[in-house]
């Protein structure tokens, strides 16, 4: 009977991170866009907190079967920003994303690490299991769409320094391209890129955590 217990509440605790990591995520691409000047995402509901705006059936799914997965992307209208470069102000928005990732990845973890001493106490290990689901969430969910493959994000920073013909291709093609990238996902083949990812980042994050606690005296 416990097991089961714990099995259903790993599971509660795991939806939970994911609904907060995706909706961040969105969160952060439409509020980039707002600021620049594209009011699209505003305009459809999509500025909020609430998961339900940004749940995307297929990339939740990937993000439970395969550990991977993406929201329901943020409607981005370039022309309505009030920068020239058009492909800077995409790239900015796109890049928003995974920021938030690991802006939320570095919160939790700096909570965490005191959470640590009170290792006793069951509430405190709770909410260190919580937080410490949502940070390693966040920063494979960060790493994930960092990706230079459509339709994540990291092809959209990329497209900053590409030629317009090169970008117009990829646009002719990207029903293909987000096909061959589905397959990959399902048959897990980003794992090695992602957790090599999450390692890099997780150690640079500890260490600029662990300098922070002995600047102010608490390790």
């Amino acid at each position: 009977m416990s097991s089961v217990v714990t099995t259903v509440t790993d599971f509660i605790v795991r939806v939970c991170a994911v609904l907060v990591c995706i909706t961040l995520h969105e969160l952060a691409h439409g509020w980039a866009a707002y600021k620049l000047g594209d009011e699209t995402a505003y305009e459809q509901g999509r500025l909020t907190l609430s998961p339900l705006a940004h749940i995307d059936p297929i990339g939740l799914l990937c993000m439970f079967i395969a550990g991977i997965g993406w929201a329901k992307p943020v409607p981005v209208n370039p022309g309505r920003f009030r920068m020239r470069n058009k492909k800077l102000g995409m790239a900015i928005t796109a890049a928003a994303g995974p920021l938030m990732n690991f802006l939320t990845a570095f919160v939790c973890l700096l909570i965490t690490y005191p959470l640590m001493r009170n290792a006793h106490n069951s509430y405190a290990m709770a909410l260190m299991d919580f937080l410490s689901t949502i940070a390693l969430m966040s920063l494979g969910l960060g790493v994930f769409n960092l990706i230079p493959i459509p339709p994540l994000d990291g092809s959209k920073i990329l497209m900053l320094f590409m030629p317009n013909s090169v970008i117009q291709w990829v646009y002719r093609n990207e029903g293909y391209i987000r096909f061959g990238f589905l397959i990959l996902v399902f048959f897990n083949k980003f794992s090695g890129i992602i957790m090599s990812g999450i390692i890099f980042v997780y150690s640079i994050m500890s260490g600029w955590i662990m300098a922070i606690y002995r600047l102010l005296g608490l390790f």
